[in-house]
């Protein structure tokens, strides 16, 4: 299956001169958004994962059906001041300004290898984020797995040496 045909090129948002790609049509065709959840998680079927991570808010879209494929448990990353305290967090910069990426502190146990699945991979930073704070609670990354990787905007250099999984790459 080609899941490029499931997303939608939206030119011009949210800006001029941007060209959206839009995943809503492939979350509304089944077959189109199972065989994406299967590849997503298939590379990492063999491998000891102990918890996935979706990054705010389609990384939640994507990672809690590959936690449950995989039986494991799905960890949220949320934007500022959404989680209940206590938090930790971290600021990074977006293609159109900053941000904040938290997580709870109890949230993963030192050693567990973690996979974090998002939709879209673009200047990489809130992949990074997410790293960091894996990261700052002694987990183990074992990799990134994402819909779509924008590879002109070279978001893996922000993930370092990190394993980096794309269904798409436009």
């Amino acid at each position: 299956m080609d899941l490029k045909d499931w997303i939608r090129d939206v030119p011009d948002y949210p800006q001029p001169g941007i060209l959206f790609r839009d995943i809503p049509p492939l979350l509304a065709h089944p077959p189109a958004f199972r065989y994406t959840i299967e590849q997503l998680q298939a590379p990492f079927a063999r491998q000891t994962i102990d918890a996935i991570v979706g990054i705010d808010a389609r990384g939640f879209i994507f990672g809690a059906p590959v936690a449950y494929a995989l039986g494991v448990p799905f960890v949220p990353v949320r934007k500022r001041d959404k989680l209940p305290p206590e938090t930790i967090g971290v600021n990074y910069s977006l293609e159109y300004g900053s941000g904040r990426l938290e997580m709870r502190v109890d949230a993963l146990e030192p050693e567990m290898n973690v996979l974090v699945v998002d939709d879209l991979l673009a200047t990489g930073g809130s992949a990074a984020a997410t790293g960091k704070l894996i990261s700052k609670l002694k987990a183990n990354l074992i990799a990134y797995s994402f819909v779509v990787e924008l590879t002109f905007l070279d978001g893996r250099a922000a993930l370092e040496n990190e394993l980096v999984e794309a269904l798409v790459q436009y």
